[in-house]
């Protein structure tokens, strides 16, 4: 096994010339990936920054690999600039893969290795998710956005109407203590036709 660097390399000519298969574990902000060659030994461990100049100045230096990641926040546009590199690349659903969500301790180096070693065996073994194009999930996150904006419209007009009725309700009953006291009461039932009988006897 050779040493492991935290220092970006670009692949050597032996490397180059091979058939390559490549674990990547994913972080917010260094990811770890380890290349194994033909016959499954490690080629290379190492470290490498979480943004796209990075990542493509090691991937793009590298001849079509099959690279294995694990799904999460930056699998989906780091499969789809591993793809434009021309690389295969395999999304692993992580939960399904038992030596991966199964780990009582995370290690980023290991999880690279298992990648790496899964995708190069089967990639069945990796329970492959498909990600949404950039196009598909710009929409759908549109299309969540009205969503969300119909909702709270929904709940302005709902809360507005409910307000209004409650003061209605209280107008009314201010309207009938304001009757109910003082010389200002609200006529007894019957009241003004009595009144109306006795003014005519009269």
């Amino acid at each position: 096994m050779k040493k492991v660097s935290t220092v970006a390399a670009k692949p050597s000519k032996k490397i180059s010339q091979q058939q390559l298969t490549v674990g990547l574990d994913l972080g917010d902000r260094n990811s770890w990936y380890c290349v194994l060659n033909e016959s499954g030994q490690i080629q290379l461990e190492q470290r490498v920054r979480t943004n796209t100049k990075a990542l493509r100045e090691v991937f793009g230096e590298m001849p079509r690999s099959r690279i294995g990641l694990e799904i999460g926040t930056h699998s989906p546009w780091i499969s789809r600039l591993l793809s434009e590199l021309g690389h295969e690349v395999i999304v692993a659903n992580a939960r399904k893969v038992r030596l991966i969500g199964e780990s009582r301790k995370k290690d980023d180096r290991l999880d690279a290795q298992t990648l790496a070693r899964l995708a190069r065996i089967d990639p069945e073994l990796l329970y492959p998710v498909k990600h949404r194009s950039a196009q598909a999930q710009a929409d759908l996150m549109m299309i969540r956005a009205r969503a969300g904006l119909v909702r709270a419209r929904t709940g302005l007009v709902n809360t507005a109407s409910w307000t209004g009725q409650e003061l209605r309700r209280a107008a009314a009953g201010m309207q009938r203590a304001e009757y109910e006291s003082g010389e200002n009461r609200w006529p007894e039932p019957g009241t003004a036709k009595r009144a109306g009988a006795a003014a005519g006897r009269h």
